[in-house]
Parts: structure tokens; sequence; C-alpha cells
């Protein structure tokens, strides 16, 4: 692979998350307007996508209520801060095993499987430009627990986010899922131009060496778009090494809670971090409105 840089970056900031990250730092926002606060803040920066999940305001653990998601997006739009939104479509698909020797039933505290429709009420109600569609079953950390997405539920969630008129962007965890991703597309469900996330460092996913991730740039087909992230002290080199090996960055709470050794961040001062990083590599950083359309986005709002 040649060394071709891209010349014209966007960032994504993924601000919170659904990680037990709340325990280890008060900058992880937990309500929905400390979630709205930080995409403002993060698009301030210079991030032109906030890529957003909500949690439990009481327990500040993941939740998927469409209703808390309505308050975030809400919050955004009327700020007037120009920001391209972008809705996990990731939670629904959590499966505990009840134990090495007694798989089943699951267990009910960390459970919560539910089909595509449910999954996609969000969207379907608030038709944010973007959504995720985790592309791939996976261990995900330690445990019994597993990330679940089928076949056949990518499918018929692609199917679905298609229709929305929404752009789905699909988190590649490990390098099959990219071609599960390649064999969606064959399927008819996803459009042109299709965009990407490379997701590295995750527990039992594709390692965040740079070996690993030429290999899945090299197969990534020459007319998608792609970012790529890695999660805890990686994610600001990673924003260099993106931007090197051609693609677009994310950094953010959900990924990484530091600045520096020692220092906790803020959604705010990692965007400044990165796109600093992307300005000093002789880049230049797209706007939500550039953003829109390269991506041939539908902004609804």
């Amino acid at each position: 692979m040649p060394l071709t840089p891209n010349r014209d970056v966007f960032i994504t900031c993924a601000v919170t998350g659904s990680g037990d990250t709340t325990s280890r730092s008060d900058k992880v926002p937990v309500t929905p307007a400390e979630i709205a606060a930080a995409a403002i803040e993060a698009a301030e920066a210079g991030a032109a996508i906030a890529h957003i999940h909500v949690r439990d305001p009481e327990t500040g653990k993941g939740a998927r209520d469409p209703k808390l998601y309505a308050e975030v997006v809400e919050r955004i739009r009327d700020s007037g801060v120009d920001v391209v939104l972008n809705l996990t479509a990731g939670m629904g698909g959590d499966l505990v095993l009840g134990s090495t020797e007694a798989p089943f039933p699951p267990d009910p505290s960390g459970t919560d499987m539910v089909g595509a429709t449910e999954r996609l009420a969000h969207v379907a109600e608030l038709l944010p430009e973007i959504c995720t569609l985790d592309c791939g079953t996976m261990n995900f950390g330690e445990g019994d627990y597993v990330m679940t997405n089928t076949p056949a539920m990518l499918k018929a969630m692609a199917r679905q986010i298609q229709a929305l008129g929404v752009r789905p962007e699909i988190e590649v965890f490990d390098t099959g899922h990219l071609l599960l991703a390649q064999w969606l597309k064959a399927q008819g469900v996803i459009d042109d131009p299709v965009m990407i996330q490379l997701c590295m460092g995750i527990p039992w996913g594709a390692p965040d060496d740079i070996g690993t991730l030429k290999a899945i740039v090299d197969n990534v087909p020459r007319d998608w778009t792609f970012s790529a992230f890695s999660i805890g002290r990686n994610q600001l080199p990673y924003a260099a090494l993106a931007v090197l090996a051609g693609g677009n960055l994310r950094v953010g709470l959900e990924d990484n809670l530091w600045l520096g050794k020692g220092e906790l961040a803020t959604n705010g001062a990692l965007v400044t971090r990165a796109a600093d990083i992307v300005r000093g590599m002789g880049s230049r950083l797209l706007t939500p409105a550039e953003v829109r359309a390269n991506l041939k986005l539908e902004r609804r709002w």
C-alpha cells in the first residue's frame, strides 16, 4: 500500500458510549443534558460528527430508551451548533450466558436481546444522518458476554436503515467483519457511498498494531469511506495513523478517558488535540456541511 495520507479529514467524537466508564472518570457525560453538551463541545472543537449513546440518568449504565435519545437530539438541534448526528444502533444485541456449565438460560441482569425494529426505534423516530451497524458477533472482554449480530439480523437492520434514508456506519471490529460488510453491500441493502469505522484494539477483535490496520485498509474497497480509532492510550496516536492510512478518525470518551498520563480528558480536549494533529500533518478538517455533501447525507431538521 503506498503512503497516501488523507488531506481532507473529518473527526468523529464518540462522546460517552455504554461501558462502565463513569466510575473511572467524572468527565463522562451521563444525563441527556450532559451528553448533548458534550456533543456541542466536540463540534465547537472541530468534530464534524458526534457519535451518541445514551445512559440511564439514575444508574449511568448504557440505555436505549428513545425518549433519552430524543432529549439529546432536541438539545443539540436547538443549540444552533452544526454537527452531523450519528446515533448508535448497537444496543439490544447483548447476550450474557448463564455460566460455563449451564449457559442457558442467559443471565437476565446483563442480557438485552431485541429485534431489528426495536433496535432501530430511536433511529426511525429521530432520523439522524447516520446510525451505526455493528458488523459481526464477537467476544467483548471477559466473562460470558457476547456482542451478538447475526447475518440475518444485520441484513434486516440494514434494510430498515436503507428505507429510512439514513446512512449506516458499519462498525468493523475484526478482519472478517469487513467481508461481512462487503456481503451486505452485495445483497443490495447498503447504498453508496459506503461508510465504515475500523474499531481497533478492542479485546478479542483486531489488535491495533500497524500491520493489522494495513491488512484491513488494503482490503477496503477504494470507493468506500473509512475512519479508524483505537481504544485507550493509543487513541491519539491513531489520529495520526488513520490519516496516514488515507482515512478519517474518531476520538472521544467512549474509547479513552485520558488526555495524558494522570490527566483525565474531556471530549472537547480530545477533539482539540486530534484537530491539532491533523493540521500539523498538513491536512485540513472537513466541516459538517462538507461531510454531508461527500457522504450524501440527508439533513432533515
